[in-house]
């Protein structure tokens, strides 16, 4: 039983630590930022693009933000 309660506490405070995570990308002057819970907290535009490049970059930016918090979330459930 107190195992559980140990391994209950050990997986809170992980999953305290993924929330707080943070990762951001960055192509052609856009910028984003996603945090642990895979949502994103900042988009930044370079208005100094045209849409098509603005989408793709976007869209780019995202995937490697959530890539980065994906293998920092791995990393450290390894480590537990």
């Amino acid at each position: 039983m107190f195992d559980q309660l140990k391994q209950l506490a050990q997986l809170k405070s992980l999953k305290e630590k993924l929330e707080k995570e943070r990762a951001e990308s960055e192509k052609d002057g856009v910028k984003v930022v996603v945090n642990g819970k895979m949502e994103i907290e900042e988009v930044r535009l370079n208005p100094n693009l045209d849409l098509q490049s603005q989408e793709k970059a976007v869209k780019d930016c995202v995937n490697d933000a959530i890539k980065k918090v994906q293998m920092s979330a791995a990393q450290k459930m390894f480590q537990q």
